[in-house]
């Protein structure tokens, strides 16, 4: 009789648990999507101030920055030219 009255106890929880998961898991995700939802805006938002701060562009410009020219330390040879002759 213990052992029925265990098993009707752990089923009763089971469907318990699973009515309260339908009740209160869409309040759940949704608090879960608005805090990441906070956070992303709270991201881009330094995201956009970095952008700002480097210039005031309007968009579609186009900007074209240049590379230093490359200084050569050393002389362009690199050592001697070796002619090796195939042997039959």
């Amino acid at each position: 009789m213990a052992f029925l009255k265990t098993v009707l106890i752990i089923i009763m929880v089971y469907y318990l648990l699973k009515i309260l998961a339908r009740l209160f898991a869409p309040k759940i995700i949704n608090y879960a999507a608005k805090k990441t939802e906070a956070h992303f805006k709270e991201q881009f938002g330094q995201f956009t101030q970095q952008s700002q701060s480097q210039g005031e562009e309007r968009v579609g410009d186009v900007i074209i920055e240049k590379k230093p020219p490359k200084k050569s330390t050393g002389s362009e040879k690199v050592g001697d030219y070796i002619d090796f002759e195939e042997i039959d």
